[in-house]
């Protein structure tokens, strides 16, 4: 799944936290300040203002949409935003005792220690949290990867102009000069690591979640092919191009903005939304957090069983190819003998799976006893909750490939990652148990990415339940 770039006041849901804690912890200091007492939350007449205050708060940023170019404003202009913010938040409140004459009720001292400490809270929350976003911009951690495609004489100020909007988590994966071949050299910090020649190449062996192409039309016309932007698309990559015109018959089109640009966004894959993807990782917190009390419940009585028969780590950790080719450690039960992965390669002629995956009825490197009980009971896969905890993996999902696997992948097997992998998904619960040609896991995974809802992660793992219980996990 692309996740579409959230308009309004979406974009900085954040900071729109920070400000709400800001200023109830201001509402708490203020209180026990003035009162010396206990939580205002416990005062009736209090824990009701805190309550409007919240509502005033909402009325306020989409009135005003203080947060909108937060990440362009300096420390000055950004302390006087923070006062103006504040104050909104406190008038409406005073307007509101006035209107509803319950003033009496409540001492204007607080209200006056609060608007205080909340405006020293709301600059320091705001600042730190800018300069957060700064330093993780510089690192690319937790950001989507970006190729930038243009020309040599574009290239410089389009990467300057990026990094300065950067407020959209995006870390370059380099910049293809599509007009000269100068590879290996740097433009604003930026390798260069591709030409038109070699980019399509380049795309396939490496970490890119999204492909910008900025250039003229004429240039586009010229230059880029329907060829790559077809490619990248089946490969489940997003491509932006410079708006200029509708090159792609595709629904999954949208107009966006991507770091000071206005770009024709087209996807292969199904486009959702911030609100969606939200709930999403919420249900995979949720999931993975009483997933993970239940593996350690589970390892207590599998640990030594697992030992006894094959002494080594109790855990299985490989790494595995996720959303887009990005690199993660998978974690499992151990069930199989410490000499599984050397075996594999001696017993590929048996493999019983078409294709890029190895699957075998009577595989000899599962442990005696332990090791064909947790694979029945798909007990093997809890410790990826762990996994899904981190956010390496969802609930549900399309299973990650080996990195053997991987790399033999053609152009359209590579949709099946294209969203974040799963500990379940579509294919496993089809009633489709015996299959043996890889192109129907990745027809049903692809249809489960082009028809993605909470409803059918649901369906899933509902289904998900019942053939564990029934007994109908891995062989």
């Amino acid at each position: 799944m692309y996740k579409r770039k959230p308009d309004g006041w979406l974009k900085h849901v954040d900071f729109i936290i920070l400000d709400l804690l800001s200023m109830h912890l201001a509402f708490v200091i203020a209180f026990v300040i003035r009162q010396g007492a206990a939580l205002p939350y416990a005062d009736s007449f209090y824990r009701n203002i805190a309550i409007v205050l919240s509502l005033l708060y909402l009325v306020v940023i989409f009135l005003t949409q203080s947060h909108k170019g937060i990440m362009r404003r300096g420390y000055y202009k950004e302390l006087v935003a923070s006062v103006k913010h504040v104050t909104y938040i406190v008038g409406l409140l005073l307007c509101y005792l006035f209107f509803t004459q319950t003033s009496k009720n409540y001492s204007r001292i607080i209200f006056l220690i609060m608007w205080v400490i909340q405006i020293g809270l709301t600059y320091l929350f705001r600042i730190l949290w800018k300069e957060r976003i700064k330093r993780l911009s510089e690192s690319g951690e937790g950001h989507r990867s970006l190729l930038l495609l243009t020309t040599s004489e574009r290239a410089q100020k389009v990467i300057k102009t990026m990094k300065d909007n950067n407020y959209e988590y995006l870390k370059f994966a380099g910049v293809g000069i599509l007009d000269k071949d100068i590879c290996g050299r740097e433009i604003e910090g930026v390798s260069v690591v591709a030409n038109v020649d070699n980019v399509l190449n380049w795309i396939k062996q490496n970490w890119v979640d999204e492909v910008f192409i900025e250039m003229s039309t004429e240039m586009q016309d010229a230059v880029i092919s329907q060829r790559l932007v077809d490619s990248c698309m089946e490969m489940g990559i997003t491509v932006h191009r410079k708006l200029a015109k509708n090159i792609i018959n595709s629904r999954n089109q949208s107009i966006e903005t991507l770091a000071g640009y206005t770009v024709l966004s087209t996807s292969g894959v199904n486009m959702v939304t911030t609100k969606q993807l939200f709930f999403k990782r919420i249900i995979d917190i949720c999931g993975g957090f009483v997933g993970c009390i239940l593996t350690g419940i589970v390892f207590l009585f599998v640990a030594p069983y697992i030992y006894v028969k094959s002494p080594g780590p109790i855990f299985f950790a490989q790494v595995r190819v996720g959303k887009n080719g990005k690199l993660f450690k998978i974690y499992k039960f151990r069930s199989m003998y410490m000499d599984a992965e050397e075996r594999k390669k001696e017993l590929m002629a048996q493999n019983e799976m078409q294709g890029f995956m190895f699957k075998m009825e009577n595989d000899p490197r599962i442990i005696k006893g332990i090791g064909s009980f947790i694979r029945k009971t798909s007990i093997d896969e809890l410790p990826q909750f762990w996994n899904v905890l981190k956010g390496d993996m969802s609930l549900v999902g399309t299973r990650p490939p080996t990195l053997d696997e991987w790399e033999q992948y053609e152009l359209h097997h590579r949709k099946r990652l294209a969203i974040k992998p799963g500990i379940t998904g579509m294919w496993q619960v089809s009633g489709r148990n015996n299959i043996t040609d890889f192109e129907e896991v990745v027809e049903l995974d692809t249809k489960y990415i082009l028809n993605w809802s909470f409803k059918l992660d649901i369906l899933i793992l509902l289904k998900t339940v019942l053939i564990v219980l029934k007994g109908r996990g891995a062989a």
